[in-house]
C-alpha cells in the first residue's frame, strides 16, 4: 500500500512538473519575443534619431537668402544656449 501511495504522489508532483516546465517555455518565449521588438525597435530609434541629425545639420549649414543675398542663419536664442553655439564665422556680440 505504501509503494502504490508513494507512487501516486510521484505522478502527481511530475505532473505539477510538467505543467510548470509548459508555463516556463511559453514565458521564455514571450520573453524572448519581448527583446526581439526591443531590439528592432531600438534600431529604428537610432535610425531616426541619426536621420533627424543629419537634418538639422544639413539646415544649420546651408545659408539662408535675404535679398537675393547669402546670409548665415542663426538659431533661434533658447534658455541655456550659450554664444558659443553660434556658426563658427559669427564673432561674439559685445555686451
Amino acid at each position: 500500500m505504501l509503494d502504490a501511495e508513494l507512487l501516486e504522489r510521484i505522478t502527481a508532483r511530475r505532473s505539477e512538473l510538467d505543467d510548470l516546465d509548459e508555463q516556463l517555455a511559453t514565458q521564455l518565449a514571450q520573453v524572448r519575443t519581448g527583446r526581439d521588438e526591443l531590439a528592432v525597435a531600438e534600431r529604428i530609434l537610432e535610425r531616426i534619431t541619426g536621420q533627424l541629425a543629419e537634418e538639422r545639420a544639413s539646415a544649420e549649414s546651408m545659408p539662408g537668402q535675404v535679398g537675393g543675398q547669402a546670409v548665415t542663419l542663426i538659431p533661434h536664442r533658447a534658455p541655456g544656449v550659450e554664444e558659443d553655439a553660434l556658426p563658427w564665422d559669427r564673432p561674439p556680440s559685445r555686451r
